[in-house]
Order: structure tokens, then C-alpha cells, then sequence
């Protein structure tokens, strides 16, 4: 069975911003996340063309969570347990897919796209009528929906902030995204697919939990850190991205001298999901589950 969700999350940002903004958003995230044994490990990032969709980027991590295993597996299995993430990303549309190293039968792949509207398309993503009627569409609301309280901040929480650069923000109306300008959605169907007898549901609907959490946490730092990277070009912010990424690489294997070589390439990334959260989709001593936030990779 595949279960699948169409996520809208509105911001008070343009698509265009957010190209840069959601990189930084991950980059950052992904950095503040990720610890000795666990985090993202960059295996391939080059480029990529479709048809469709023009030249892209694709990449390939590694996520790993040996962190989430019960203290007495992670000397055996640490190294063998992570997420692998492929990605391509050809803004403002993306192609986002995670699978568990020992969890064959588990995957979640997420198609993302990006508009300047409030979460209105009703077909965004070019769904086939198939898929159509039977995903289920979740809004998002950075400001009023609740979030983990272990993972609150005053300075991330939207109806308290107001930006300095930009003069956006708090987001205390009730209907701020009817009345917000600029406004855009980002616009992520999830659709997982779990054939495991007698858990499939459970880690199904944990999966969703974490992916609906992720999102909504990752959404409200972009636009809560909006005045750290608004104002930065492409390069600025691939740059901002190599650095963090090299600094996260010997966070997560340990190398506080130098970073593999293997690892060592920009993280262009595509689809985001913020280090250590894939773990939360299934129980410590289970594997496999998923969350994203950011555009195809991040988010």
C-alpha cells in the first residue's frame, strides 16, 4: 500500500528568495543537527539534465542514526545503519527519494514544487488523476500550528518575529497568508510505501508524524532566519553551503582535522532532511522512516 499526503507550507517569501534561502536553511540546520556518529555525509553531488525539467542537480547522502539504536546495538550495527538520500534538483521542482539500509521494504519518495500563491493550485504538482484521488492534502501554518515544545525558540516562533532587513513579520494575523506580500507555498507530496506484515501501518503513520514536524519546524527557521541570508547570491550562498558542509562532514564522522575526501564537494542540496530526524519515524531499535524539509532536498 502507498500512502500519500500533499503538504502546502506558505511563507511570507518570493520563490525566487527562497532559492537561496532554502539552502541556507539546511545547510545550517543540517550542521546544528548533526553529531559524532550521526548527520549527513555527502557521497555524490554532480550535475544532472531531464527532459522535462532542464540541467539540475543531483545528490547522494548518506543519513546516518545510530544514535536512535538501543546503546547496547550501536557497536555492531552503527556503521550499517543510515538513510540514503538521492536527489535531483531542478528548482522550483524537485525529486526527493530515501530508502533505509536495512530496511528494503521502506521507502518515501516526495515530489516538491514551489509557487507565489498561498497554497491554492489544486494540482501544483501535475498529479495523475490516479494519485489525485486518493492523496490527502495537509496545510501547514508556520505560525500557529504547534510544534515539539523541545524543539521551541522565542526567536523562531513567527507571531514574535519581525524582520530587520525585510520589515516582514510578526505574523500575528489569524489570516496572514491572504494578507502577506510576498507570499509563496511550497508544495510537497509524500507518498511512502512500507510492504513489512503486521508494522506497515505504524511506521506509515509515524513516518508522516516526523515528515509533518520536520516540515514545519524547517519552514519556520527559513523564515526566522531570513535576515541572516536575504541580501546573499547564489554563490554567496554555495559558499556559505561547502563550509558548513565540510564543517558537518567531520562533525558526523569524527574527523576533526580534515574531512574525508570522499565528502569533501559543495553539498548542492536537494532535498533536505535535516540530520538525525529520520531516526524519529520508527522505534530505537526498528529502522527506517523518513522526513524533508527544503526543496528536493530541502527542504
Amino acid at each position: 500500500m502507498v500512502v500519500h499526503k500533499e503538504y502546502r507550507v506558505c511563507m511570507p517569501i518570493s520563490v525566487e528568495e527562497y532559492r537561496v534561502g532554502q539552502l541556507f536553511m539546511i545547510a545550517k540546520h543540517c550542521h546544528e543537527q548533526s553529531e559524532a556518529g550521526d548527520g549527513v555525509e555527502v557521497i555524490k553531488n554532480e550535475p544532472c539534465h531531464d527532459e522535462v525539467h532542464g540541467d539540475g542537480q543531483y545528490t547522494e547522502k548518506r543519513i546516518h542514526i545510530s544514535s536512535k539504536l538501543p546503546f547496547w546495538a550501536r557497536p555492531i550495527v552503527s556503521q550499517y545503519l543510515y538513510v540514503e538520500e538521492k536527489a535531483w534538483n531542478y528548482y522550483p521542482y524537485t525529486i526527493t527519494e530515501y530508502s533505509c539500509s536495512l530496511v528494503p521494504f521502506f521507502t518515501v519518495r516526495i515530489l516538491t514544487c514551489y509557487e507565489d500563491n498561498a497554497g491554492t493550485s489544486h494540482n501544483a504538482l501535475s498529479l495523475d488523476s490516479d494519485i489525485l484521488s486518493k492523496r490527502e492534502v495537509v496545510h501547514l501554518d508556520i505560525a500557529n500550528d504547534d510544534i515539539d515544545q523541545r524543539k521551541y525558540k522565542p526567536e523562531e516562533d513567527c507571531r514574535l518575529f519581525k524582520s530587520r532587513k525585510t520589515d516582514r513579520g510578526p505574523l500575528t494575523d489569524p489570516n496572514w497568508q491572504e494578507t502577506c506580500q510576498p507570499i509563496m507555498c511550497s508544495y510537497k507530496l509524500v507518498s511512502i510505501t512500507c510492504s513489512i506484515f503486521g508494522i506497515g501501518s505504524y511506521l506509515e503513520s509515524s513516518a508522516h508524524s516526523t515528515i509533518r514536524d520536520v516540515l514545519l519546524h524547517g519552514h519556520r527557521q527559513a523564515f526566522c532566519w531570513i535576515d541572516e541570508w536575504i541580501g546573499m547570491t547564489i554563490d554567496d550562498v554555495r559558499q556559505y553551503e561547502q563550509e558548513k558542509q565540510l564543517q558537518t562532514n567531520k562533525k558526523t564522522l569524527g574527523e576533526e582535522d580534515e574531512a574525508s575526501p570522499a565528502t569533501s564537494q559543495a553539498a548542492h542540496d536537494n532535498g533536505v532532511l535535516p540530520a538525525g530526524q529520520l531516526g524519529n519515524a520508527v522505534p530505537a531499535s526498528g529502522a527506517g522512516g523518513a522526513g524533508v524539509c527544503g526543496g528536493g532536498g530541502g527542504d
